[in-house]
């Protein structure tokens, strides 16, 4: 079976152990549960969970992915010739996800501005789809992950960028200030008499967690001590080979995966309702 959302999961569940920092330290790969849970999706993707020696974990998270990212530009991680990979740590089920400068992906690109070149160079490639790992933990404790696309949880960039593009053109419109060229929504220099001030203007984005965006179609069993949910399109469910969705059902099938077609508000247009699949598993 190929490494996408469909190993992790099988992986997910064949290896359920929820405990981070205990098993992440041990290994000495992690600083914070930030860095735990990063380190945890890049294990269940890869399929590196059990693997003990650290080189050869190492070695095979190297043959998945073609690019491991940094806090400072998305994407946390691309799979080789397949998704984009952005994980977000949260620490109760109401939480919101900070985004900080980088609005929502609905898509990864290649040309966004937003990406390191490292991360451009890793492979040829022009658009990703984005899965959205969102893990909430407590007392260094996975309680529950969600794993979403961008598809299926944001808007279309032009939404973003235009309101981006909006509030840089009002700033930049102030009269009687100094503006230099930036990334960010705007700089203003010489603030003070003497010119050595200036002031830099930042997006701060968030957004709402899969939980709350997606309540009407899913509800943890709080009589459990995890819970997990995945919302494949079924459009990007197709695109899998009929070998990886045939080894994925017959799993389900044998496991205590659920899968069920739901229908789920399409971010540019809730009018529109797309079909998809929504997996669950809790323990």
């Amino acid at each position: 079976m190929n490494n996408n959302i469909l190993k992790a999961i099988i992986n997910l569940v064949q290896t359920p152990s929820f405990e981070l920092k205990e098993y992440y330290s041990n290994h000495n790969r992690a600083n914070s549960m930030g860095d735990a849970l990063e380190e945890y999706i890049k294990d269940i993707f890869a399929g590196t969970y059990a693997i003990a020696n650290e080189q050869e974990r190492l070695e095979k998270i190297s043959e998945v992915f073609s690019y491991l990212g940094n806090n400072s530009n998305p994407p946390d991680a691309m799979l080789k010739k397949g998704d984009a990979i952005e994980v977000k740590k949260i620490e109760n089920n109401n939480a919101s996800l900070a985004l900080n400068s980088s609005y929502p992906k609905h898509k990864l690109f290649a040309d966004s501005p937003m990406i390191s070149l490292h991360c451009r160079d890793a492979e040829e490639w022009d658009e990703k789809d984005i899965i959205y790992a969102v893990g909430v933990v407590d007392n260094n404790k996975l309680m529950n992950l969600s794993l979403v696309y961008g598809l299926d949880y944001c808007a279309s960039e032009e939404t973003y960028t235009k309101i981006k593009a909006k509030i840089k053109d009002g700033v930049e419109a102030i009269p009687g200030v100094e503006f230099s060229e930036t990334r960010e929504l705007g700089r203003v220099n010489k603030v003070d008499p003497l010119g050595i001030t200036y002031l830099r203007v930042r997006g701060m984005w968030g957004i709402e967690n899969p939980w709350t965006v997606f309540k009407y179609i899913y509800e943890k069993d709080l009589s459990k001590e995890f819970n997990f949910f995945a919302i494949i399109n079924e459009e990007k469910y197709a695109d899998f080979s009929k070998e990886d969705r045939k080894e994925f059902e017959d799993f389900v099938n044998k496991s205590d995966l659920n899968i069920t077609k739901v229908k789920i508000k399409n971010p540019d247009n809730p009018a529109i309702l797309n079909v998809a699949y929504l997996i669950t598993y809790s323990k």
